[in-house]
């Protein structure tokens, strides 16, 4: 048998072993409490979730609206259909095509809708061409509203709204059309709307600083805000980026997705007889400027204002104007309307 162990001995090997089970932290950890953790659960969330995108292109044919979506995203997310006889080419009324995919990048799943307007402009009579795209957008946020107003709703409710609209302006060269400046107007009041300038390509650097001085002040004799609107900085550093982008509108676009080898890299780009543009050089183009700001630094806030913003005012009207049938009167069609 081992002998005794003396009490005073026994004691401080007691106090000496840990206790099973109980992890000791470190003296420096004592005030830790674990709040930063919500941004990791917060990240985690979302990563499960995923995300949803919905980018809406206007703009009359051949100005390479599907070659820019593609450009953007790096992906066929926009294919054209199969080319109809010439009698149907141009249809007699502009339809609306939405085509979903969904994309991975680095373990981050996004469901990205592209809406097309095919037909837009492309009419020799265009009068309340917009009205089919106002009706489309309002549309969006009606189906919206009634998921929401049900009694028994969906846990997450499928987000079809118009995140961004894309505008795309022929490279004239002088100033906003009246076509132009109606449906930006008319729009800019339910969508967040990004205008560029097609085909910046075929404009000289001196023409296209030009025009897009003259695009910006129709756009204010007109006053239209255009994205990001500056109601919308939330605080100096907001401010200071969101100024540099109001004074890049309208972003000149040069689009391709054909790939070449430049001196060891590769690029997306366009050969001309005088040499390559490059599309993500910022020196020839500003695609990398609308890349960043639809992706990397504004999607949320693109997203944030359509929730907060433009379908909050379409809810408010909605409900006051047509009160659900609540009262008895018959209900109101609001989804062309201005709301």
């Amino acid at each position: 048998a081992s002998p005794a162990v003396p009490p005073a001995r026994y004691a401080g090997m007691k106090q000496a072993l840990p206790r099973q089970g109980v992890v000791e932290k470190p003296a420096a950890d004592f005030g830790y409490v674990g709040i930063d953790a919500i941004l990791e659960q917060m990240r985690k969330k979302a990563m499960k979730q995923g995300f949803e995108l919905n980018i809406m292109v206007v703009g009359q044919s051949g100005l390479r609206k599907s070659t820019l979506i593609n450009t953007l995203f790096k992906s066929k997310v926009s294919r054209k259909s199969m080319q109809p006889i010439a009698e149907e080419r141009i249809p007699k009324t502009i339809e609306i095509k939405s085509n979903t995919h969904d994309i991975e990048k680095k373990g981050v799943r996004m469901k990205l809708t592209v809406i097309d307007t095919t037909g837009f402009g492309d009419h020799i009579n265009n009068e309340n061409c917009w009205m089919p795209i106002m009706k489309f957008i309002n549309d969006q946020y009606e189906k919206y509203l009634q998921e929401e107003v049900n009694i028994n709703r969906k846990k997450r409710i499928p987000d079809s709204r118009v995140h961004c609209c894309i505008y795309f302006i022929p490279a004239t060269g002088h100033s906003l059309r009246p076509l132009d400046i109606e449906f930006i107007r008319r729009l800019s009041k339910v969508v967040n709307i990004v205008p560029v300038i097609a085909k910046a390509d075929t404009l000289t650097l001196e023409e296209r600083d030009y025009f897009k001085q003259r695009i910006r002040a129709d756009l204010q004799n007109n006053g239209i805000d255009m994205y990001p609107q500056k109601e919308f900085d939330e605080d100096a550093e907001d401010r200071m980026v969101n100024e540099k982008i109001r004074e890049m509108i309208p972003f000149a676009m040069v689009g391709s997705d054909q790939e070449y080898q430049i001196n060891g890299r590769r690029i997306l780009g366009r050969k001309t007889k005088w040499g390559t543009i490059e599309v993500e050089n910022t020196g020839h183009c500003e695609f990398a400027c609308l890349r960043d700001l639809l992706i990397r630094t504004h999607m949320q806030n693109i997203k944030d204002i359509t929730s907060s913003t433009h379908f909050e005012a379409y809810r408010v009207k909605r409900l006051q104007k047509g009160n659900m049938l609540s009262n008895g009167t018959a209900e109101k069609d609001y989804s062309s309307n201005e709301m």
